[in-house]
């Protein structure tokens, strides 16, 4: 299992857009992918899982994935976060 934490920096936290731009990245991926807030898991390819989670900015997330492409995934996701201005 790989897995990595993230910062949201998003001033607007993690809202429809971002969260669907997250969801098609992590749906690339054979792995199982899940993201944590608050104590609670969903699966970082379900739109209305991650939008239920309500991620403002300053949370913490951890997202993490376990399957054959598993570091893959957490690489694409951590880009994505990255380049979409979301978390560091």
């Amino acid at each position: 299992m790989a897995e990595k934490t993230f910062k949201v920096t998003a001033e607007s936290g993690i809202h429809a857009r971002p969260a669907t731009v997250l969801v098609q990245t992590a749906s690339r991926f054979d792995a199982d992918v899940n993201l944590e807030h608050n104590g609670k898991t969903v699966n970082l390819k379900s739109i209305m899982g991650v939008m239920s989670l309500g991620i403002s900015q300053g949370a913490e997330i951890k997202i993490s994935a376990n399957g054959s492409d598993e570091n893959e995934a957490i690489a694409a996701i951590e880009e994505t976060m990255k380049n979409e201005g979301l978390g560091e």
